[in-house]
């Protein structure tokens, strides 16, 4: 009769979560979401704590849990402490801006502005027509398209 020795899953389970972490590791670099992090926390947890005679089902319960609450309460103030924002950039910065029209707005045409040393189409957030020298500001963009209202 051949018998098969049981695997000793214990002692290789330290080994496998600091896998674990590495990859999360790993990935947040890659990603810099700030998500990742809390999961390769865990996992670092988790080689301590696999080192007690826990079977694996409960050890991914308990690195699944301790990675979510870590990533839930603490990942905000992380945020909140790094000051990490969107800034707005390249068009986007153009939101907000003030600018006069280079060329009239119709029913028919759009207009023009110019801002920041580049030529614009513009078109009123109200569909209204609007005279060269109306002064304007940027609501949107969409596509290559200022949403521009009386400013």
């Amino acid at each position: 009769m051949l018998i098969i020795p049981a695997w000793n899953w214990h002692g290789i389970m330290p080994w496998f979560w600091l896998v674990v972490m590495l990859i999360c590791i790993v990935v947040e670099a890659l990603t810099m979401s700030l998500t990742t992090v809390w999961f390769a926390v865990g996992a670092l947890v988790m080689v301590f704590l696999s080192m007690l005679p826990l079977p694996l089902p409960v050890q991914l319960l308990l690195f699944v849990l301790l990675s979510c609450l870590l990533l839930i309460f603490t990942r905000p103030l992380a945020l909140k402490f790094l000051k990490i924002r969107k800034t707005a950039t390249n068009s986007d910065s153009l939101i907000g801006s003030r600018c006069k029209l280079t060329k009239a707005i119709t029913m028919e045409e759009k207009g023009a502005v110019r801002l920041k040393g580049l030529e614009w189409s513009v078109e009123s957030e109200d569909f209204s027509p609007m005279d060269v020298g109306q002064e304007c500001v940027v609501k949107e963009i969409q596509g290559n398209t200022l949403i521009v209202s009386r400013g």
